[in-house]
């Protein structure tokens, strides 16, 4: 146990956040005529997506979650990627993973409940060292940051000798530690060009450093890591929906293979996708990402048509009301991090954030 663990221990602190909050009782899930009030205009927002049948099973949990983050003084950050039930009726904060830690690091609230996947949570708390950071489900993890370890990033320093390392912020915070700047797929360009080597370690997203590739003359060294969902696209099935529809815009995010980028209309982050879709408002899209970023932006942009195909996060699915409204009661599912291996992190993402501020 480390010194200062020792000494909370000693001085009687409580070391849970159920033991520092207390566990709130458990509500009623009843769909009362009260609940049905209360969230009524959160329905409009989501009617297109959730059919009136299903309405009174997931309305007593948005109403409970969000009288109990009001009583617990939580504040709730969501991805692009979470259900529509999610991201419009309980979020209180919502955007990519840019955005996310932006606002992160500027929330009041004493509790963030972070509803996204762990490397998310933990770039919150590394943001946040004194905040409580609950995540609904421990298990919601990703293939990119999956597939590097702080050990590997150490290696590849030693292989590349004063290379600056560039890390995508989907990766652990024992990565990160071993990094040099962070990025998110909305600011790697402009990230590796504000370094002045001729070479970077673009790491771990593979496809994401390809496609940054072509736009730098900077010698770009890749790592084989890769997002399971943006794998699986291929320029063969996008060619396949333009020739069905030759009028369809075509978005991806640079998660995807460069091939996919090739025969798309438009390729950015998953802010600049929205941005592209609101701004331009075409009749037919489809966004080369995970299907439920599609049903959360068509709520904002009516008359446009999404064509959805569908792969799905199943770490992001793992995220739900009930464990949503479970967290909050129980206060559990807390995410901490070593604080020596938290203070390297945070240099690596508060200095992409001051980069791009």
């Amino acid at each position: 146990m480390s010194p200062a663990a020792l000494a909370i221990k000693a001085e009687g602190f409580p070391k849970t956040a159920a033991e520092r909050f207390g566990v709130a009782e458990r509500p009623s899930l009843a769909f009362t005529p009260e609940v049905a009030q209360v969230t009524e205009h959160l329905y409009e927002r989501v009617k297109h997506h959730i059919p009136v049948i299903e309405w009174p099973i997931h309305a007593p949990y948005i109403f409970a979650i969000n009288r109990l983050k009001a009583e617990r003084g939580a504040v709730i950050l969501a991805h692009n990627y979470q259900t529509p039930e999610i991201f419009h009726c309980v979020a209180d904060i919502v955007g990519d993973s840019l955005q996310l830690a932006r606002e992160a690091a500027k929330v009041d609230a004493e509790i963030i409940v972070q509803c996204g996947v762990h490397f998310m949570a933990e770039t919150s708390k590394l943001l946040n060292p004194e905040k409580t950071v609950l995540i609904p489900d421990m298990r919601a993890g990703c293939s990119l940051s999956e597939s590097i370890t702080g050990a590997d990033v150490r290696l590849l320093k030693e292989r590349y000798p004063g290379v600056p390392v560039v890390t995508y912020v989907n990766t652990s915070a024992d990565v990160k530690a071993e990094t040099d700047i962070c990025c998110t797929s909305s600011n790697v360009l402009a990230v590796v060009e504000s370094l002045e080597s001729d070479t970077v370690l673009c790491i771990p997203d593979e496809y994401l450093a390809m496609n940054v590739a072509k736009q730098t003359k900077k010698k770009i060294i890749t790592w084989k890591g890769r997002c399971e969902v943006h794998e699986r696209f291929s320029a063969e099935e996008l060619i396949a929906y333009r020739e069905a529809d030759p009028s369809i815009q075509i978005i991806a995010h640079p998660e995807c293979h460069p091939d996919v980028i090739a025969v798309s209309d438009f390729a950015g982050s998953t802010s600049g996708m929205i941005d592209y879709v609101k701004t331009n408002r075409p009749g037919r899209v489809l966004l080369v990402t995970e299907c439920s970023m599609a049903s959360n932006v068509e709520a904002e942009v009516p008359g446009v048509e999404f064509v959805k195909p569908c792969n799905l996060c199943p770490h992001m699915k793992r995220i739900t009301l009930p464990k949503i409204l479970d967290c909050l009661v129980d206060m559990r599912e807390e995410v901490t991090v070593d604080p020596i291996i938290a203070a390297r992190a945070r240099l690596a993402v508060e200095r992409m954030i001051d980069l791009v501020s």
